[in-house]
């Protein structure tokens, strides 16, 4: 099992003194967040497509390793609400085509008031290229019924396993890899989450996927720099359990200087 451990994005200005702390400018920082870490998650691309040139750009600037992993577009999500999929994916993967054998998966993160669909989740996934992984994050109770496995499971899609602060979605296995993200834990202060929090976790991907599976996992935790502190810990974790974790930062962020 790879367990492949990143941020949902970078460009967080408080990260500036914590994480950011050795001159690098800002230009820049994407160049040393995929050099700490072998993935990272963009969660730009849900706010606004970068034009087809921006990703060119992060292909070349990044290693050769480099597993970049998409946040579909609310256009998609939250403004269509899954209703004619087609179009909006077809742009999504024109846009990030330069990412080529770089590109990770794709996250697809469903509105809070979003209730469900199954028609419009499977012509979502439909809309998709044969053989890409997609995560699909719903954020409403009513998806969790078992006509909703069914379908992520026909697509090999991974039900997005989210954290925020305890409340945690089902923990099905719907593919042959998996997709984790952590919103906030229960630490003091906020949003960090314990040791304990992240052993728990721990257990759950040993306990559900295969020494030959994938699980991407993403600390989206961002003030305080506490996504990164909590990803290095939680690397530390998963090899103290014997399991293969892509590289984290060698140094954890000075966490005093976010006080300042």
């Amino acid at each position: 099992m790879t367990v492949l451990v990143g941020t949902s994005g970078w460009q967080y200005r408080h990260w500036r003194y914590t994480y950011f702390r050795k001159g690098v400018p800002q230009n820049k920082w994407f160049e040393q967040v995929l050099r700490d870490f072998r993935t990272v998650e963009l969660n730009v691309t849900f706010y606004r497509l970068p034009k087809t040139e921006v990703f060119a750009g992060w292909y070349a600037r990044s290693p050769n390793d480099a597993v970049i992993t998409v946040k579909a577009s609310r256009y998609l999500t939250h403004i269509k609400r899954l209703k004619d999929p087609q179009p909006s994916v077809d742009m999504l993967m024109e846009r990030i085509r330069p990412l080529r054998e770089k590109l990770g998966p794709i996250l697809v993160q469903l509105p809070p008031d979003l209730q469900v669909d199954v028609d419009a989740l499977d012509a979502t996934l439909r809309a998709f290229p044969p053989g890409l992984r997609i995560a699909v994050e719903p954020r409403h109770e009513t998806w969790w019924n078992d006509d909703v496995r069914r379908c992520l499971e026909r697509h090999n899609a991974s039900l997005c396993w989210a954290d925020r602060h305890g409340a945690i979605t089902p923990l099905w296995r719907t593919a042959d890899w998996g997709y984790l993200r952590f919103h906030e834990g229960k630490y003091d202060p906020w949003p960090f989450y314990t040791d304990g929090e992240l052993a728990e976790w721990v257990d759950r991907i040993v306990d559900t996927f295969h020494n030959e599976e994938d699980v991407y996992v993403y600390f989206n935790n961002d003030p305080g720099t506490a996504a990164i502190d909590n990803a290095i810990t939680f690397a530390a974790q998963l090899q103290e359990r014997g399991l293969e974790v892509t590289r984290v930062p060698a140094d954890r962020p000075d966490l005093a200087a976010a006080q300042v």
